[in-house]
């Protein structure tokens, strides 16, 4: 399989994901040390998401992000670009919802959503300010977005640290449990190519989202970053 090159396009971003889906979760648990589980609480904790409401989960993967919503009586939806990841997710939460959808030509109707989510995906999307538009026109007025992204470690020596490991430990642990290697230089390379905290938080204002912020998450290794649809 060839990684997904840095101009994300869709159905080689969705090969590659494909490829990787039955130990996508079990691979990202070894290679983030286990982090990717805080990260992802952090995430749903910022979404605040309440019995009823009804979330759209983007770029959903396997669901392990939208199954706590579901058990604690969310109505939502994961949406995902690979089939192979919405099928390992539905073998094993065959009550949720999983759709397959591109976040630039997202399958639903305008408003439809209370609170809109998307963690670890942005980054491969080949247009980041329409797939904020996007999500933007499917969220009700007043509704909420919380983005989980890679971003810049704020202290510049671990900064350093942290580069090397992206691109020289990363793809040999990455082979090591994983039998697509090439996928995790991807991830390594796009995180090298992504925005800062600042740079990703003016796209959100610029797409139309008011109240935006971020948040960092293991000394920026990670930001979220929230905003509300004008009322």
């Amino acid at each position: 399989m060839s990684r997904a090159s840095l101009e994300k396009d869709p159905r080689d971003v969705a090969r590659m994901f494909d490829a990787v889906a039955h130990r996508y979760d079990v691979t990202n648990d070894v290679i983030s040390l286990g982090q990717d589980r805080a990260w992802r609480k952090a995430t749903l904790g910022a979404l605040a998401a309440q019995p009823g409401e009804t979330v759209l989960d983007l770029a959903a993967g396997t669901g392990t992000s939208a199954e706590p919503l579901a058990d604690q009586g969310v109505r939502v939806v994961a949406c995902d670009l690979s089939m192979g990841m919405l099928e390992v997710g539905k073998r094993r939460r065959p009550d949720l919802a999983f759709v397959a959808g591109d976040a630039l030509h997202l399958p639903f109707a305008d408003a439809s959503f209370d609170a809109v989510t998307m963690s670890f995906g942005l980054r491969n999307v080949s247009d980041v300010p329409a797939a904020l538009e996007e999500l933007l026109r499917v969220t009700k007025p007043g509704g909420r977005l919380v983005v989980c992204e890679f971003s810049t470690p704020t202290w510049k020596p671990f900064r350093t640290v942290y580069s090397n490991y992206l691109m020289r430990a990363l793809p040999p642990v990455a082979r090591a449990v994983s039998k697509e290697p090439e996928a995790y230089t991807y991830l390594a390379e796009s995180i090298r190519e992504w925005p800062d905290q600042r740079a990703l938080g003016l796209l959100v204002k610029r797409a139309g989202w008011e109240h935006v912020a971020f948040r960092n998450l293991s000394g920026g290794i990670v930001a979220l970053h929230r905003g509300t649809r004008p009322e």
